[in-house]
């Protein structure tokens, strides 16, 4: 009898295929809400989610058959981890398939914010010629920091080598990663050189509302932000604030305190006009690890991790 696997996101149409091919019976349901969810949950074995579903103490509770949960992605911040691995349930993740999307686009963002691209576009498109308004800022004049060395950060600093720029890498669970392009270095070392401040660490407890006013104002020099990793870790007020002093010169951001639009309150709403009518300030709607080729790869990379899981030759 085959293992049954619940899929309750969109995901690429290949997922099915690599599913049956190691044996693993999927059953596609995207449209499926939360209570469809925990209705049915009972019946499988494993379970594929992306960003919209909750794993908590309720859903693992009704799970009695699980044994694994596949995210589409890297972050594990909707899944309690704790709980789960204490059923003894199996947590597959795949950021190696979307790591060189999130690191190309890092890259892109971070040119975008430094050579004015955004504000020259809509300038001349206006009809206003400003060059010297417009002067750009060159990657290779600068030290950037970037906090969390696992796969995201590693690809982000594979492209920044291309750059000749000066790499500084912090990472609390990481050491001994140090190379002669990259010092791994302590926080303290970072505060005093970095330019640039780039996140690639996971949102939980310790890191929510991390790098706020007190972290920043640290920094000896006044720097510039990219965050590509959680919305969470950089609290919207607080970086208003930095922009407000030029402690945070200019802000690059792919993710967002809160990326629901629909559920702000009216103060969170006044924030985030405050922060999107900066022309300092660059945005894009959490794609950063989202292109045609990363959605078909974190397929291939999460059902080999099944397949390894359940000990299955994917090449028999």
């Amino acid at each position: 009898m085959l293992k049954k696997c619940l899929i309750v996101d969109e995901m690429h149409k290949s997922i099915c295929e690599l599913l049956l091919e190691i044996g693993i019976e999927p059953v596609y349901k995207p449209k499926l809400d939360r209570n469809g969810i925990l209705d049915e949950i009972g019946e499988y074995h494993g379970i594929l989610i992306r960003s919209k579903t909750t794993v908590d103490k309720e859903l693992v509770d009704k799970a009695v058959k699980l044994e694994f949960i596949g995210r589409a992605g890297a972050g594990l911040d909707k899944i309690d981890v704790a709980y789960v691995e204490s059923k003894g349930i199996e947590i597959l993740n795949a950021p190696e398939g979307n790591r060189d999307a999130l690191a190309e686009h890092a890259i892109g963002l971070l040119l975008n914010l430094l050579n004015n691209i955004n504000r020259a576009d809509q300038e001349v498109r206006n009809w206003i010629w400003d060059r010297e308004g417009n002067r750009g800022v060159e990657l290779s004049d600068k030290t950037i920091g970037i906090i969390g060395y696992g796969y995201m950060g590693q690809a982000f600093v594979q492209r920044l080598r291309a750059f000749d720029c000066r790499v500084l890498v912090y990472d609390k669970y990481r050491k001994g990663f140090g190379t002669k392009n990259v010092e791994e270095v302590s926080l303290e070392k970072m505060f005093a050189k970095a330019d640039i401040l780039s996140l690639h660490i996971p949102l939980n407890e310790e890191t929510r509302g991390w790098i706020g006013e007190d972290f920043i104002n640290q920094f000896k020099k006044d720097i510039y932000l990219l965050n590509t990793a959680r919305g969470e870790i950089a609290p919207v007020q607080e970086l208003i604030n930095l922009l407000d002093s030029g402690k945070v010169i200019g802000a690059a951001l792919d993710v967002l305190e809160k990326e629901k639009f629909n559920q702000l309150s009216e103060v969170e709403k006044t924030r985030f006009e405050n922060l999107f009518s900066r022309k300092n300030v660059v945005l894009s709607p959490h794609v950063g690890g989202w292109t045609f080729a990363s959605f078909k790869r974190i397929n291939e990379v999460l059902v080999g991790k099944i397949a390894t899981h359940y000990r299955i030759d994917w090449n028999a």
